[in-house]
């Protein structure tokens, strides 16, 4: 049985003592960072090495691969993809070719993970960026206008599940209007919920059917002002399950970071008690995921099922598929000349 747990792990191969863990903790799933990263071999006897483990080929390993600054795979191995905000940029000039090349690079990212055995990819960001917000989101979101984000957010979904990889839409219910990093703090946001919902909330509620979501560590004053959206059963039940209609697999974001605080034990449990099912820690230390697995239990019942529906959608990628050409088309496509 599989514990209700994504984790990170320390560095490009597997320590004595992570096996170990691991091996006891059986979590859902593993996140890779660049300090896991080397060169292609490596990735891939890594992700077959935590396959192992489970004794499930299905077993999500995750990486961030959005493009722009958030790349975990970097030349010379990997090419540099374009920023989502580059794709924004061509929608007002011409929508249907900005929607393509949205699909075709999510279909060349995903291409890449799957040779790697990395099923699941951190994308897409629904956030819609408010003037004078934090810049931790900025060229990460597709556009300011949600029309446009819904546009291109379901052409990258698309993109990734025909390539074989799922999806999780972040960071719902919105960090667009958050005035601060929630990696180093927490962000509260004063907005009103009305407005909440028609600019905020509406991308994630337009795009419900994504398999997965990872949440924001974002106070909401109007409907929340006591805890962050992932540790608020409030902002769960009737924004996230309720108004915005998302049945597919919640998972938190990484539970060390410092918009939390408590111990880690404390954070994991009040992320699942508020209605996460799994949850996310990333930085590979071992005490803290010792922490966190004492306070995860079992992956069952709502949760196991959503679980289980994610991991329904993972498909051979759709043939047939040029990458050459695929990369070929995206260029011309954002230049205008296609």
């Amino acid at each position: 049985m599989r514990s209700r747990a994504i984790y990170g792990l320390a560095g490009k191969t597997l320590s004595a003592d992570e096996l170990a863990f691991f091996r006891e903790a059986q979590p859902w799933g593993f996140i890779l960072f660049a300090r896991n990263i080397d060169t292609p071999d490596q990735v891939l006897a890594l992700t077959a090495s935590l396959r192992a483990i489970t004794g499930d080929a299905r077993t999500p390993i995750l990486i961030d691969q959005e493009g722009g600054r958030v790349a975990r795979l970097k030349p010379p191995h990997w090419r540099v993809r374009h920023p989502a905000a580059r794709f924004g940029v061509n929608y007002g000039a011409n929508a249907e070719a900005a929607r393509e090349a949205v699909y075709l690079n999510a279909r060349l990212i995903a291409q890449e993970l799957v040779a790697l055995g990395i099923n699941v990819d951190c994308l897409p960001v629904l956030d819609v960026p408010q003037p004078g917000a934090h810049d931790i989101i900025g060229d990460r979101a597709f556009a300011t206008d949600p029309a446009v984000i819904i546009d291109l957010g379901r052409a990258q979904i698309e993109g990734l599940l025909e390539g074989g990889v799922l999806p999780i839409m972040k960071h719902i219910p919105g960090h667009g209007r958050a005035g601060a990093d929630s990696h180093l703090e927490l962000p509260r946001v004063t907005t009103g919920a009305e407005e909440l919902s028609a600019v905020d909330f509406v991308t994630f509620r337009s795009l419900d059917s994504c398999p997965m979501a990872m949440t924001a560590h974002v106070v909401y004053d109007s409907i929340d002002p006591q805890r962050p959206a992932t540790t608020s059963p409030k902002v769960v039940r009737d924004v996230i399950r309720g108004e915005i209609g998302f049945d597919g697999l919640l998972m938190s974001d990484d539970l060390s970071m410092k918009a939390l605080d408590g111990p880690l034990i404390v954070r994991a449990k009040a992320a699942l008690f508020a209605g996460c099912d799994v949850v996310l820690h990333c930085n590979g230390d071992m005490d803290e995921m010792k922490d966190v697995a004492s306070g995860t239990g079992i992956l069952e019942g709502e949760s196991m099922r959503r679980a289980e529906h994610a991991l329904s959608l993972l498909q051979p990628p759709r043939m047939p598929f040029d990458p050459d050409v695929a990369e070929a088309r995206v260029a011309a496509l954002l230049e205008g000349s296609a």
